[in-house]
């Protein structure tokens, strides 16, 4: 069986601005690939492409074993874009029926309508309904005639938690059932909770690529504790062994950032039993997908 999606060597270029530079993607049926990246990365540039909604300038696409934009993979493919795609003036089930109506196999359109929790809302023209309403809309379109490919940007922005959660199991039905997901977000917890592979891109090229557990391995750790404001923490820095650094980020919360192990924990709560204060509390935060991509991607404001 072929894969789901392969991407090789992929470049687009906006006259002389080259929005994605050599990517390669490798997606299998039944995972999930998270593509992340700041705005102007190129994600969107790089799923219109798969999509078959824009041409590459150079590189290769294979779709299901065939080439983006196949007139014969497009009935196989769900697409969920960034901000709805349904008609304005349409209701809610008039879309989804009109959408299921195109597939050779759908699911039961009322079936989706009532596990999305748009009953209430099968008659509300697309406009008036809320923004996530409109995203659990737009998901239902892209799920209901049984893909076997699909590409989610952006699935849960502005859901409530309980619509994200159900959404996540949605998502994760999908892989159950064999269909390779392809997830764009900004949500790092998201992409942490579902991708088996995450994929970062900044500028057009791909900097980091892993498992989430694969791309937050390592020793960089660090312990945070609540205690008595305005302790001198230099005289802790002194305790720890080079590479730690000890800081109060607000008043009475403590971190040590560095390399967590037994003996740090030690030297940090017998400094504590000095000052007369006991450390509540205690927490050994590992470095987190965000953290990653922080690093990666770096912390100024993107347009």
């Amino acid at each position: 069986m072929s894969a789901a999606l392969e991407v090789r060597d992929l470049v687009v270029r906006y006259g002389p601005v080259t929005a994605v530079d050599g990517v390669d993607l490798d997606l299998a049926r039944g995972e999930i690939l998270a593509l992340l990246g700041p705005n102007g990365a190129g994600k969107s540039s790089t799923v219109e492409v798969c999509t078959g909604f824009r041409r590459a300038d150079a590189g290769a696409v294979t779709v299901l074993g065939r080439n983006a934009g196949d007139e014969a993979v497009r009935p196989r493919v769900g697409v969920m874009p960034q901000g709805g795609g349904a008609y304005p003036a349409v209701r809610t089930g008039e879309m989804l029926h009109l959408v299921a109506s195109c597939a050779a196999n759908p699911i039961d359109p009322n079936h989706l309508i009532d596990v999305l929790g748009l009953r209430p809302r099968a008659g509300t023209p697309f406009k008036r309904l809320s923004g996530g309403e409109q995203q659990r809309l737009a998901l239902a379109c892209a799920v209901v005639g049984r893909p076997e490919l699909i590409f989610l940007d952006e699935p849960t922005a502005g859901l409530d938690p309980q619509a994200r959660h159900l959404v996540w199991d949605l998502v994760r039905a999908l892989r159950r059932d064999g269909v390779g997901v392809l997830l764009t977000t900004h949500l790092m917890d998201e992409a942490e909770q579902l991708a088996d592979d995450v994929v970062i891109l900044d500028r057009g090229r791909i900097v980091a690529h892993g498992s989430p557990a694969q791309l937050t391995a390592g020793d960089q750790t660090e312990l945070r504790f609540r205690a008595r404001p305005g302790m001198d923490t230099a005289g802790l820095d002194c305790r720890l062994p080079p590479g730690y650094a000890a800081s109060e980020t607000a008043p009475g919360r403590y971190r040590v950032q560095g390399r967590i192990d037994p003996a740090a924990l030690a030297a940090i709560t017998t400094w504590c039993a000095d000052q007369g204060v006991m450390a509540d509390d205690v927490q050994v935060v590992r470095r987190s997908l965000e953290d990653v991509f922080l690093d990666l991607t770096g912390r100024e404001l993107r347009s």
